[in-house]
Parts: structure tokens; sequence; C-alpha cells
């Protein structure tokens, strides 16, 4: 059997129920590390749990509502009472919302979108710095997309807080420099997730990339090895 490359690392991977952080969390604990699966509910979490234990695999599940800023804010101390450390952690939760011109956005849809897609993930680096400083190799990665460079109409909400979250990201990298935490984000590109099947209704999943194809790059920028930080990576860079 090869060398586990995250063994005995503690991963926390937001929206870990489906999709890429579903394939991420059973990648992590394939690789040795006890994963800390977080989603909107504990339930959605258990078949997760349940795949990660065939594989000889253990986890920790956390359901958390990630509008709920408070909740986000108790999650460090939380997890210093259980690990003491915290190696790597994937703000991999987000919301796309209906696609819709600028100038029918309700508010509240605006709002909802930044406040899981943004706010939830600077409530992250702040409850976690503490654990992830103690970490001898901390790993952040966070999940972004091409429309935060392409401005694609009808998409604003999407695209302006993923542009947001790089910028976020980038800044917490420029801080950490001198620190051995290292912060990247991923843009997976199209890939078959009930978001991308929500936003292409009409487009067969069967053409893309699947989550499980994207979840090594992941592992690689978990790992003690990577070295860079502050940049985006895409699964075939």
């Amino acid at each position: 059997m090869s060398t586990q490359r995250l063994k005995d690392r503690i991963a926390l991977i937001t929206g870990a129920s489906r999709g890429i952080g579903r394939a991420v969390a059973l990648a992590f604990a394939r690789e040795g590390a006890h994963v800390v699966l977080l989603a909107r509910t504990v339930k959605n979490l258990e078949p997760v749990d349940d795949a990660i234990k065939k594989l000889g695999g253990t986890a920790t599940l956390i359901g958390m509502n990630l509008v709920h800023g408070q909740k986000i804010d108790a999650l460090g101390p939380t997890l210093f009472e259980r690990f003491g450390r915290l190696d790597i952690l994937v703000g991999n939760a987000a919301i796309l919302e209906r696609l819709s011109p600028l100038t029918h956005i309700p508010s509240d849809l605006w709002e909802r979108v930044f406040a899981v897609n943004v706010t939830a993930n600077w409530r992250l680096i702040r409850t976690l710095d503490p654990l992830l400083r103690r970490s001898k190799t901390g790993r952040v990665i966070f999940v972004t997309s091409g429309v935060a460079h392409t401005a694609r109409a009808y998409w604003a909400p999407y695209s302006a807080s993923k542009a947001a979250l790089e910028a976020l990201a980038k800044t917490y990298a420029n801080e950490t420099a001198d620190t051995a935490i290292r912060v990247n984000l991923v843009d997976p590109g199209a890939t078959a997730t009930a978001m991308r099947a929500e936003a292409y209704p009409g487009e067969d999943p069967t053409t893309l990339q699947t989550a499980e194809d994207v979840a090594e790059i992941f592992i690689t920028l978990a790992s003690a090895e990577e070295k860079e930080s502050g940049k985006i990576f895409t699964p075939a860079s």
C-alpha cells in the first residue's frame, strides 16, 4: 500500500455533503486525514460518513447553516477543544441562486449569496486562524470560478461573490506569508455537480469531468510539500 499523503492531518471541509466537497472528503480520508465534515444538516452528511468508514477512515460531522455567523465564530474554540489544531481548511460551500439581470435581483438574494460565498469564509478564517497557526503545515483552499473574471451576464451575485472571495483569500495569503500557512484557490472548471445542473439544465453531465476528477488537486494543495500561496489552480495546472 502506498504512503498516505495526508496521514494524521485534521481537515475541515465545508459543503461536504455532495459534489466537490464530498469527493474531496473521501479523497482526504483515503489519504489518511481525519475529516471534519460541515453541511447544513448532519443527516445529509451521514451517507458521506458511511462511505468514509468503508474506506477505513474517520470523520466528525457538523451540521451548520453558514448564514448563521455566530455559529461559525464558535467553531474555532470547539475544534480547539477537540483537536488542538487544524491542518487543512477547504472552503467549498457556495450557493448560486437564480440567474437574473442585475436590476431584477432582490436584496435578500444578493445578501444571501454573499453571506455564504464570502462572509462565511471570512468568519472561518477569523475563527480558525489560531488553529491553523498551531499546525506545522496549515493549508487553506477555497473554491472559486471562472465567472469571477468573465463577469458573465445574469450571474452578478455569484460572479461578484467569487471575485470577492479571491481577494479575501489572496489577502490572507499575504498576511500569512511569514508563517507555515499556505492559502490557495481552486477553479475546478466545468464539473458535473448539482450546482452546474442548476445553471445549465440542458447540459449532458456525461460530457463533463466528475467531482472525483477534481479531488486530486486538493490533495496536492493540502500536502506538506506545497509551497505556493496566493495562487489560483485548476485541475489541469
